[in-house]
């Protein structure tokens, strides 16, 4: 018998890649068992499904950096915490020190659709009954309606998982102008932000505060301890915009329509910022 489950979850997480650096992503989780009917006569129930199984996903990379096997640089793992430095594309630099929980170690050479199918599976049979002989993963991006950028941030202030200072999303921006749509500021705001680390300034630190990682030249340094423990990091700057707020979904939009109006006093703004698949936030100004 065939159980399956479409959009079970979604994945917003950050990856490194040697190209692009630190990526942030969504994906959308479809599920499909394969098995024998059990004494309920049931593969597996689907209230056992959306919570055993989607969370063995969310603990095991949601809200995650994913870091592959093939790395221009060092993960190396402490009692407590983990610290990796690295190299991507133009030879720009990322350091980051974190909790061992805020990372997640993907046995690939890249981190992909592929190899996260192979380690979600890998992870989640053996945790579930033994009526279930296969599972089948699907990982795709939402469809997208406008344009779309990567980010990865840290907040501080939450006390969930958004406090690990690298995951991220994949998210699209809408941007009107009098009640038009405006394609043109949305490639802009979407192109400037690709693969875009968003700091909060209160959170730069200098170079010579950081306790465990080492910044270059170009590095600009973050720092901050929440819940989960103590996090800091350096990245190149030309991979960073800090904003003068915390990058909750709601201050980015906020964020984002104050700019536009800069530019267009005039006018009446409206941004819709996405923090990832089917959630986010609206600003006017």
């Amino acid at each position: 018998m065939i159980l399956f489950v479409n959009s079970l979850t979604v994945i917003d997480f950050s990856y490194l890649c040697n190209k692009r650096g630190a990526v942030g992503e969504s994906w959308i989780v479809d599920l499909t068992l394969h098995g024998q009917l059990n004494d309920e006569s049931m593969v597996l129930d689907f209230g056992l499904v959306k919570k055993q199984i989607k969370g063995i996903i969310d603990n095991c990379i949601d809200h995650k950096l994913a870091v592959p096997a093939k790395l221009n640089g060092s993960l190396t793992q402490h009692a407590e915490h983990s610290v990796l430095d690295c190299h991507f594309g133009d030879n720009y630099h990322l350091a980051m020190s974190a909790p061992n929980q805020a990372f997640c170690l993907i046995d690939a050479d890249v981190v992909d659709e592929k190899s996260v199918t192979e380690f979600l599976i890998k992870t989640i049979m053996p945790e579930l009954p033994s009526n279930i002989e296969k599972i089948e993963i699907n990982l795709y991006p939402e469809h997208s309606q406008s344009f779309y950028y990567h980010y990865s941030h840290g907040l501080k202030k939450h006390d969930g998982n958004c406090q690990r200072i690298i995951h991220g999303h994949r998210s699209q921006i809408g941007i009107s102008l009098d009640g038009m749509a405006m394609p043109r500021l949305q490639k802009e705001w979407a192109d400037k932000w690709e693969d875009i680390y968003l700091a909060t300034a209160e959170d730069e630190i200098n170079k010579t505060d950081l306790k465990h990682v080492t910044a270059h030249d170009n590095d600009v340094c973050f720092a901050y301890t929440s819940q989960q423990g103590y996090f800091e990091m350096a990245i190149d700057k030309s991979r960073c915009d800090i904003l003068p707020c915390d990058t909750t979904v709601e201050c980015i939009a906020d964020y984002l329509s104050s700019q536009v109006k800069i530019q267009y006093p005039e006018s009446e703004v409206k941004v819709t910022a996405y923090e990832g698949v089917g959630k986010g936030s609206i600003s006017y100004a």
